[in-house]
């Protein structure tokens, strides 16, 4: 993963077209979160929240949220961002990973998946189930199927400029993505993808008892979210 978190880190103003993208992904994001949220007392973590833009969104709705990011840039931004906001943690994932058994409500880890080895996954599903309340809710979301990835991945992006007011930025970030490090490290590094089916048998191996969402959280209606509880 060290990879894309280099990658990310350095050029994460390349997956968003501008900033109207971006805003409006992240706060897509919050949103959807936020429903998932199971009351005002809630402690929730997301891990590997990226820029979280609307974060405080989440926060409104739950006692405390705990965001965790690897890239140091991305992560030093978003704690200059909320550190007027007593309700918002930003740590680094080793100091997620030392936090007391049972200390969330709510862990979310969105979008992430892909990024990660088959063994790192089921490493972060293992520190999850620790760090889960017994009759707390998992959410994995944006998990990427095998098929038509890419290409579900650019009519999302363009569907969701023509109803943001981003269209053409969006067609031209696709054109900057093609000749961007990006690809070569996809290539390079891979991307991991998921049936359903496979997925679930994931989290039961991980001790949880899990069904997929009727709906992805955020605007990629391709991908999929996966809730699981402790089993």
């Amino acid at each position: 993963m060290s990879d894309w978190i280099s990658f990310y880190d350095m050029r994460h103003s390349l997956i968003y077209v501008n900033a109207r993208h971006r805003d409006v992904h992240y706060r897509k994001i919050a949103d959807d979160i936020r429903a998932l949220v199971p009351k005002t007392t809630a402690a929730v973590l997301d891990y590997g929240c990226g820029e979280a833009t609307a974060a405080d969104v989440i926060a409104a709705a739950c006692g405390h949220l705990t965001m965790v990011e690897a890239a140091p840039n991305v992560r030093a931004a978003l704690s200059a961002r909320y550190a007027g906001n007593a309700k918002i943690s930003v740590l680094t994932p080793d100091a997620a990973a030392a936090m007391p058994a049972g200390s969330f409500d709510l862990i979310v880890l969105h979008s992430v998946a892909q990024y990660l080895s088959g063994p790192e996954l089921d490493r972060l599903l293992a520190m999850f189930r620790k760090l889960i309340k017994q009759d707390g809710l998992l959410v994995l979301g944006d998990i990427v199927p095998p098929r038509l990835a890419a290409a579900a991945a650019a009519w999302s992006l363009l569907k969701c400029g023509a109803a943001n007011g981003f269209f053409w930025a969006a067609v031209g970030g696709l054109l900057r993505i093609f000749v961007s490090d990006y690809l070569r490290l996809k290539k390079t590094v891979g991307l991991s993808h998921y049936e359903a089916a496979a997925m679930l048998e994931k989290l039961r191996a991980a001790g949880y008892s899990a069904q997929r969402a009727a709906r992805n959280i955020g605007h990629n209606q391709w991908r999929m979210t996966f809730l699981a509880k402790p089993a």
